[in-house]
């Protein structure tokens, strides 16, 4: 399973070209405006105003501008307010994302090596040595750490003046702590990134998954499969030739393991405890922690904020009436909770992969999304690059983000600055960004669900 050749030089020129890219622009440039890179939730222009307010003894909650985390507040807001001569606004924040992409895809190659490993070792012990040979050509962690670095969407959102890396840096902390079964970590990260950004919080299935079951696996029928054709067709005098490989069968049938998940829930309420004192101690004097989560989770639930961005809501609530608000919003809210049961279930065996799936699905359907969610989420699909290498519809999907992400600037332009446009043009690129999302979920998990069989059958036919 050899790596990527010069993935550490590749690696290394991502962030040199970040760095450059940062010297490069002129003060005036300001891509924070652009609702497909920034959100309510997510804008340093507005966490600057919620310093600002802060600084003049103020609740950052005061106004309408700020929604985000207190403790993100006291980090982020002195940089966000440091200006430098020549230099584009929020330019020390934008060096410290550029670290904060580093680690990030330093951890999914990190996560997708586990995976790697893991995927190997099952192999072997289903004998299925055509497919043990090809799994080595394809190092889906360097491939996924490279995706995260050189996408053109996650380096237009370093240095376009928004805090969404640190939002994914957190999960893809939680999924690394997971999958690594370390319950500090999986906890730290998921605590922080639900109080970052409130959807994160569906992570805990596949969390919990992963630290009770372990990483991604073939379904448990398939080593049953093999155990009872190994035991059916031994002879007697093979039996205990056929044994060590029975009992090896027995161990790579996970086994749900409560230890570390109580471990988890430990540490969750350890960190939860840790980041309302840090909020407090943040609005001191200025705020409470009741108008926190009001002007935060609040502020996601009922979708106060209708300016445009590529999601679904924004329009929809801007023309439904107000009597008929309340229904709809529990409707595209509830629909996220409806999938979680159905496909954990199907897809328990392959915890990690469920956790790409709600992030694809909860991006989908947020209220404030941007270009970020899809950075993230690109990345983590390719982790599972070997088993959906016949994954339909690919190059399709591959146009349609390259075309929604060049027609939505430009409509929004068109609509709000040129006036030759209209909100219908802007809205079919949301609408156009919704079903490629919709596809990609669809396909990935039928194209998981389809390896699964063919392992299974391979299995059948080797015996």
């Amino acid at each position: 399973m050899a790596g990527i050749r010069g993935y550490w030089t590749l690696a290394a020129a991502a962030i040199a070209f970040r760095i450059l890219l940062l010297f490069c622009l002129p003060k005036d440039f300001h891509l924070g405006s652009h609702p497909e890179i920034t959100t309510p939730l997510t804008s340093l222009r507005r966490l600057a105003e919620g310093y600002w307010l802060k600084q003049a003894s103020m609740s950052p909650y005061s106004g309408s501008m700020y929604h985000g985390s207190p403790v993100l507040l006291s980090i982020l807001g002195p940089l966000s307010t440091k200006r430098s001569e020549g230099r584009p606004p929020h330019f020390y924040c934008s060096l410290l994302f550029v670290l904060v992409d580093f680690i990030t895809a330093t951890l999914i190659r990190a996560t997708g090596k586990k995976l790697m490993l893991s995927r190997y070792k099952h192999l072997q012990i289903l004998n299925l040595s055509k497919l043990v040979e090809t799994s080595g050509f394809v190092d889906s962690g360097d491939f996924a750490a490279l995706m995260y670095l050189w996408n053109p969407m996650t380096i237009v959102i370093c240095i376009g003046s928004s805090t969404s890396p640190i939002d994914n840096l957190m999960v893809v902390m939680a999924i690394y702590g997971a999958c690594s079964r370390i319950p500090p970590l999986a906890a730290f990260g998921w605590v922080f990134a639900v109080h970052l950004s409130l959807y994160p919080v569906i992570l805990i299935v596949p969390i919990i998954l992963l630290l009770g079951y372990g990483l991604d696996a073939p379904p448990s029928k398939s080593f049953l499969l093999k155990n009872s054709y190994a035991r059916k067709n031994s002879t007697l005098a093979k039996i205990q030739v056929n044994s060590g490989t029975s009992s090896q069968t027995d161990k790579a049938i996970n086994h749900f393991s409560w230890i570390p998940v109580l471990h988890f829930a430990l540490w969750v309420s350890v960190w939860l405890g840790y980041v309302l004192f840090l909020s407090s101690i943040s609005l001191k004097g200025i705020g409470s922690i009741t108008e926190m989560f009001r002007k935060t989770y609040g502020f996601i639930l009922t979708v106060e904020d209708l300016s445009p961005n590529i999601g679904l809501l924004w329009y929809f609530f801007a023309e439904v009436f107000d009597f008929f608000r309340n229904f709809f919003l529990i409707v595209f809210h509830v629909n996220i909770l409806f999938v979680i049961l159905p496909l954990a279930i199907r897809l328990k065996h392959r915890p990690c992969f469920l956790a790409f799936v709600y992030i694809a699905i909860s991006s989908m359907l947020k209220s404030y999304p941007s270009l970020a969610d899809s950075t993230l989420y690109l990345s983590l699909v390719t982790l599972f690059s070997n088993e959906l290498a016949d994954m339909q519809f690919s190059f399709f999907l591959f146009c349609g983000y390259i075309a929604v992400s060049l027609f939505s600037p430009v409509m929004h332009n068109l609509w709000i600055w040129r006036g030759t446009g209209n909100a219908n043009f802007y809205y079919a690129t949301g609408l156009a960004y919704a079903c490629l999302q919709t596809i990609l979920v669809v396909e990935s998990v039928g194209s998981m669900l389809k390896h699964d069989r063919l392992l299974r059958k391979t299995v059948e036919a080797e015996h």
